[in-house]
């Protein structure tokens, strides 16, 4: 067997299936954190406002963000190096920073919104200030997470991420489908202003999201796995984004569409508790607390699975240790942990919040997907490159989410360039959206000359 057919996409075919469902682990954590708070607030957001408008972003989003994963994978496996060191290595510390400056702002307002998420959900569950919790919360993260590091991730995210599946799954075999209205709702189209763009933005960026694609190559260092496991992760990405987690979106947006969707249903006002009606039909009367209990478990999971990223890409760029045998890397974790805390304090309800951030991190995804492809049809970085169907899947990848990304921009702009949030989306928007292109230009030239 040739090494270049040993690396293809039907690697997982290979091996046991029992040992790939016992040993798979690190896309689960991407998993835990794209089935988050954040798409969850998108997928309810969508079905509750838009009905089965934005379905085919819900379908496109698992079949993308399993692409995106599979991408970050190969990379990872290849080089048996985190993102960073192989950027480093190839274009220089320049494009390195880049990167880990678009990661650290993308994760780190996230984790702001899930953090405040996570205070709310525990002040209305307990009646405790959500103030006191989200220093709880901060300390249990840093103490858990700089004590026991990767692992206890990764089983959270296992345990919690099947959960939330099964639940909404039930639930959607029960609500009332509006097969022909789900129908037409497979047809491409975004038209009805800035909501809209904004969720379906959020509902791509959930799958679609820069700190999913940067965090593949050091989950997988912390396991300890190398080409050898390339059938065991290709698998464990087909498992975790394509089917659990596209069962997820899939089911959350059909139960919101057939329950939540009233003509007087905005984005921007719905909340916790009226999304909580999701789940009437499973649960009746305890739909409320079944549904703020999911919540808040998906929340706690995705707060971890966030908290290591920017540590992960920080201390590969010192050129530390990414694991807690480190002490540097171990503090700077604890650090990342117990600022969340300041989240508590964003103004504004968590939902709209949640959507928003996503759509944000969209924005920065298109530059680290062109890194990806870029360093995987570089021989001198990897031995096996890329194949043309990985390639085109790709760029589909680049091409759709820079479009969404784009219209979400223009959409905030032609509301007014006065806010300074939109302000600072716009600038962040062009200097990623330079950089993407400057890379793209830089790769042709490369082949043209080479």
């Amino acid at each position: 067997m040739s090494e270049e057919t040993r690396y293809d996409v039907w690697a997982s075919t290979r091996g046991r299936l029992g040992h790939h469902l016992t040993e798979m682990g690190p896309s689960w954590v991407a998993g835990a954190v794209a089935a988050g708070p954040a798409t969850m607030a998108s997928l309810l957001t969508a079905g509750a406002t838009f009905g089965y408008d934005l379905l085919w972003v819900v379908i496109l989003s698992a079949i993308l963000g399993a692409t995106a994963q599979y991408l970050a994978m190969r990379l990872g496996l290849l080089t048996e190096s985190g993102i960073v060191s192989v950027v480093e290595s190839a274009l220089g510390g320049k494009w390195a920073w880049l990167l880990v400056a678009d990661v650290v702002l993308a994760a780190g307002l996230a984790q702001l919104v899930i953090m405040k998420t996570v205070a709310s959900v525990s002040e209305t569950v307990t009646g405790i200030d959500g103030r006191l919790w989200a220093v709880a919360w901060a300390v249990v993260l840093a103490v858990g997470l700089a004590g026991r590091g990767y692992r206890v991730i990764e089983v959270g995210a296992k345990v919690l991420v099947s959960l939330v599946v099964v639940a909404f799954l039930i639930s959607a075999l029960i609500v009332p489908l509006d097969s022909g209205a789900a129908v037409s709702g497979l047809a491409p189209t975004i038209d009805g202003g800035v909501d809209k763009a904004l969720v379906a933005a959020g509902i791509l960026g959930g799958a679609v999201h820069i700190t999913l694609v940067t965090m593949q190559s050091y989950t997988m260092r912390a396991r300890e796995w190398t080409r050898e496991n390339y059938g065991l992760a290709t698998f464990d990405v087909g498992a975790s984004m394509l089917v659990a987690f596209g069962v997820y979106s899939l089911a959350i947006f059909l139960v919101a569409a057939g329950v939540l969707h009233t003509s007087g249903v905005q984005a921007a006002d719905l909340t916790a508790i009226s999304a909580s009606q999701a789940l009437g039909p499973l649960v009746g009367a305890n739909a409320e607390w079944l549904f703020l209990l999911g919540l808040w478990g998906a929340s706690v999971s995705t707060l971890g699975g966030n908290t290591v990223v920017p540590p992960y890409l920080v201390a590969d760029k010192l050129g530390w240790e990414t694991d807690v045998s480190d002490y540097r890397y171990r503090s700077l974790l604890a650090a990342v942990a117990l600022l969340s805390a300041g989240g508590v304090f964003v103004g504004g309800s968590f939902f709209p919040l949640l959507v928003l951030v996503l759509a944000f991190g969209l924005v920065g995804t298109p530059f680290a997907l062109v890194l990806v492809l870029y360093l995987l049809n570089k021989p001198d970085v990897v031995s096996v490159q890329n194949s043309r169907a990985a390639n085109v899947g790709g760029l589909v990848l680049v091409g759709i989410t820079s479009v969404l990304a784009a219209s979400f921009v223009r959409e905030q702009v032609a509301s007014g360039v006065g806010d300074p949030t939109t302000l600072f989306v716009l600038v962040f928007s062009v200097v990623l959206g330079s950089a993407t292109v400057g890379l793209g230009v830089k790769f042709g030239q490369e082949e043209v000359f080479a």
